[in-house]
């Protein structure tokens, strides 16, 4: 078969050849010296987030190669494939960054007390069993499903929600210029694995419309799980979290995204 380059996994796949960089080489040594100078509920808060980054990013790259799996029993979309061996490479690279970033900065700390009772449904329970009932159920329906899990709510509603977030808070500041870096290079890769997860839902949606109805009732029922964990981390704080983050405009920028990519899928029906 010939390659479809200018469908969006081609994109996707190009781009990422194109803007390919190497956590190795993000310099951390003033990082090291701005850590000094933060208060107790700064570095707290940066441990907290921080935490559920590097988690999260291990996380998804434990889990994404059963859909990788499932397309290629489908058949068909070598540029899918094409695609998600960019993404799982990507998701590697996310958490080498953030493991690198705490060795080199912070040192030592328990990571597993940062990331609170709300975490573990999602992480541990919701993504691997939906992504590794692909490895014996291949269908359109557990593949949807899968999509919805790893790329509409983790990726699409948690981390980005939270990469956008912190990302401002601290280049505003000029704070932890190293951390800005990667957080930077994580979400433009991060922008090309949603927009896949866009294009999967819709590809399957034109090919059977009846799969909408099981996106919309996967979306709406792991939205509010996904926003209450948002809404979490930022408990321990009370009214005065560090840094100036206010919640309620996180919360807001990740359901107008969500909702944006909800539209966006429901239209490949029509």
């Amino acid at each position: 078969m010939r390659l479809n380059h200018n469908s969006l996994p081609m994109i996707g796949y190009h781009k990422a050849k194109d803007l390919m960089w190497d956590p190795r080489h993000i310099e951390c040594e003033q990082d090291w010296q701005d850590w000094a100078t933060l208060s107790i509920e700064e570095r707290d808060l940066i441990l907290r987030v921080g935490s559920l980054f590097l988690a999260g990013e291990e996380a998804v790259t434990h889990n994404l190669a059963p859909l990788l799996i499932a397309i290629r029993r489908e058949g068909g979309h070598t540029e899918d494939e094409f695609f998600l061996t960019t993404q799982l490479f990507e998701e590697a690279k996310h958490m080498e960054f953030f493991d690198r970033w705490f060795d080199e900065v912070v040192g030592e700390f328990d990571l597993a007390s940062f990331l609170g009772e709300s975490y573990a449904p999602i992480f541990y329970q919701v993504l691997p069993e939906t992504l590794n009932r692909l490895l014996t159920n291949s269908s359109a329906i557990a593949q949807v499903e899968a999509s919805v899990v790893y790329h509409m709510i983790i990726e699409g509603v948690l981390a980005e929600t939270g990469y956008h977030g912190f990302y401002q808070a601290l280049k505003g500041r000029g704070l932890l210029p190293g951390l800005v870096q990667g957080l930077e290079y994580v979400q433009r890769d991060e922008a090309r694995h949603i927009a896949f997860g866009v294009y999967f839902l819709q590809r399957h949606v034109r090919a059977n419309p009846e799969l909408w109805d099981v996106i919309e009732a996967r979306m709406g029922e792991l939205l509010p799980a996904a926003l209450n964990l948002v809404g979490d981390v930022f408990i321990p704080y009370g009214d005065t979290i560090p840094f100036n983050l206010d919640v309620s405009e996180m919360v807001q920028f990740a359901s107008e995204q969500f909702g944006k990519r909800l539209h966006a899928v429901e239209r490949a029906k029509q």
